[in-house]
């Protein structure tokens, strides 16, 4: 196994008494893309929230085992969420770019965390729209809406804009789900660019999504981890027979 980032040990979570996660256990690598995937309402995406604490905003969820990055478990009561979610940030399946500038989406994470200095920005602003690969499509417009974008490019904003703060680690959930072919190929080519820098989890409907874009793929089923492997075992030569029925579109 390549170089850990995340640590997950008994991880189990429940939304009242249903219990939505099962005891997961997993290991993921470092500056590598992890794919998640499995049928709907397995638990991917309740699994990919528990990796910055997006669940905590949901009531009556309780959280039992660790989460660790790089060494500290981000369950611990002394952690500051608002620092984890800058180290670990988050793309949604609808793109939500504030009702801003392009400028404004980008250098709002910075400002917050700080920096006034409007030569920084600038330079923050145009080294994160390149590394979302949409420098070259919106550089003569910074000052529109970035709400006048096309869906496709809304969602690259929206990468440029997590990037902007500087994580360690992105999470994506679905985040080609809403596009056509052709932004989603766009997506794709980004996100395989990006595990140079990044630590990336992904989830995907879409098997041929995680096939052509991850390097680890873990599969999922009714809350539980089923498979979790290097992407070209998973599909070529699963361990399990539901892992098996479900990448050759047996069920699922």
């Amino acid at each position: 196994m390549d170089n850990i980032k995340v640590n997950i040990k008994d991880l189990t979570l429940h939304y009242g008494t249903n219990p939505a996660l099962k005891n997961i256990n997993m290991e993921i690598p470092e500056k590598m893309v992890t794919a998640f995937i499995g049928p709907s309402g397995c638990g991917k995406s309740t699994f990919l929230r528990t990796l910055n604490r997006m669940n905590d905003l949901i009531d009556n969820v309780k959280i039992d085992g660790e989460v660790i990055i790089d060494g500290v478990n981000i369950y611990d009561r002394e952690i500051d969420v608002v620092n984890l979610r800058k180290k670990v940030g988050m793309i949604f399946q609808k793109s939500n770019p504030f009702a801003k500038s392009i400028y404004e989406n980008i250098a709002y994470g910075p400002k917050i965390n700080g920096i006034k200095k409007k030569s920084i920005l600038d330079e923050i602003v145009e080294k994160s729209l390149r590394q979302a690969a949409i420098w070259d499509e919106v550089c003569g417009r910074l000052h529109t809406s970035a709400l006048s974008l096309s869906g496709g490019q809304q969602q690259r904003i929206c990468i440029a804009r997590t990037l902007a703060v500087n994580p360690e680690i992105i999470l994506m959930d679905e985040p080609a789900s809403a596009l056509d072919p052709i932004s989603t190929s766009k997506i794709e080519d980004l996100i395989s660019g990006l595990k140079k820098e990044y630590t990336i989890v992904i989830v995907t409907h879409n098997m041929q999504q995680a096939a052509r874009t991850s390097d680890y793929t873990a599969f999922f089923y009714l809350g539980e981890l089923i498979e979790f492997n290097k992407t070209d075992q998973i599909f070529s030569n699963p361990e399990k027979k539901q892992t098996e029925d479900y990448v050759t579109g047996r069920f699922g």
